[in-house]
């Protein structure tokens, strides 16, 4: 559940690659290069006035929509509850859609836009949010790759949230090598009929529509199709949920598909773009998940600071103590530097560049390991 973990709503601006971390009326820091929310700076690449103005709305939602509810938090997260409503409350602020067109009900905001967004959203819960960044992964998907039908036919259900996405390429004997997968599609007549399974499918069981990889040709890469598959599919089943030690505001799952028929227009492309499909569909989920480990990391360094002022020993605050100075500055030391790789990934994802690829694998990498290392 998307609950404000803080005390105060703080937004970031983030320009020319500094940092702000700013609550109503006082600013921590800021370097003469940094501009903080609702202010406007010339040769920023990174923040405009419209994205400010996201910024804020996604606060005031996780402020303002959910205060007091920290204490549900922790029962949404024992009962394991998958919170659609609070998520359709996102949606009306634009963040079912958030880069998809517009003209299909999308925000159709930048890369840039998106992982500030996702960053800001994971300060009150970064599980939420992650399930957030694959449904608009999915509807991507659909908008960039899908005929003009499929776009209208999907994209404005998803990106109001009316229904909800899953990304099925993970299998039990496939991971990392998404290649070698081997769930099948068999064409027959007008259908594909499915056979295989997918494994640790978030939003599992739960969702509305499967976003699936599958085999319609030979071995490799080529040999893969991209599929989609609605609930309540006949020959469409799904595992347990899966037990984990955290991020059980979404469940996990896996998909089963025996003889599972779907319509031979349900196909994303054309049969064999399947694995490309995947693939660029990562390299901005990758941003994404990197994205919301930096919201994890920042709500857990600003609970550091506020935990500083307030807890005594030997009759001082921690605050004053140098050691523990020096590790705050090295826990927001390790989040610019990751937001800073975040967002450049992001950029280079928005442009087209030729190292937009590695970037985000990079991004991914070290913002997740270093975020961890920040949160503990």
């Amino acid at each position: 559940m998307l609950v404000a973990a803080l005390g105060t709503v703080r937004a970031i601006a983030v320009s020319q690659g500094q940092l702000c971390l700013q609550e109503p009326g006082k600013c921590f820091w800021r370097s003469q290069r940094t501009f903080s929310c609702g202010e406007t700076g010339e040769g920023s690449s990174y923040v405009n006035e419209s994205l400010m103005d996201a910024f804020k709305a996604v606060t005031s939602f996780c402020f303002l929509s959910l205060k007091g509810l920290l204490s549900f938090m922790s029962f949404n997260i024992e009962q394991e509850i998958f919170p659609v409503e609070t998520m359709r409350k996102a949606a009306q602020l634009g963040f079912g859609g958030i880069y998809v067109r517009q003209d299909v009900g999308g925000s159709g905001l930048s890369r840039v836009d998106t992982s500030i967004i996702f960053e800001a959203l994971s300060t009150g819960c970064a599980s939420t949010t992650a399930y957030i960044s694959i449904h608009n992964m999915c509807a991507w998907m659909i908008d960039a790759f899908g005929s003009e039908e499929q776009r209208h036919m999907h994209c404005p259900k998803l990106c109001s949230m009316e229904k909800f996405a899953s990304y099925c390429l993970t299998e039990p004997g496939s991971g990392s090598d998404a290649a070698s997968l081997i769930t099948t599609a068999r064409r027959d007549g007008d259908s594909y009929i499915l056979n295989g399974s997918k494994a640790f499918i978030s939003g599992g069981g739960d969702t509305d529509l499967y976003v699936l990889m599958c085999r319609t040709g030979d071995k490799g890469p080529k040999g893969i199709s991209c599929l989609l598959v609605e609930k309540g599919t006949p020959g469409l089943s799904f595992g347990k949920k899966e037990k984990k030690v955290g991020w059980n505001s979404q469940p996990t799952r896996a998909v089963i598909f025996e003889d599972c028929a779907v319509p031979v227009g349900n196909l994303i492309g054309k049969e064999g773009d399947g694995f490309s499909i995947a693939m660029h569909g990562l390299n901005g989920g990758r941003i994404n998940i990197a994205s919301c480990s930096l919201g994890a990391a920042y709500a857990s360094i600003l609970l550091t600071q506020d935990y500083l002022k307030v807890r005594k020993q030997f009759g001082k605050p921690l605050a004053s103590s140098q050691y523990l100075q020096f590790k705050l500055a090295e826990m927001a030391t390790g989040l610019v530097a990751a937001r800073l790789l975040v967002r450049n990934a992001a950029a280079a994802l928005q442009e087209g560049r030729q190292d937009a690829v590695a970037l985000c694998a990079m991004a991914k990498l070290f913002a997740t390991d270093e975020c961890f290392t920040v949160s503990i």
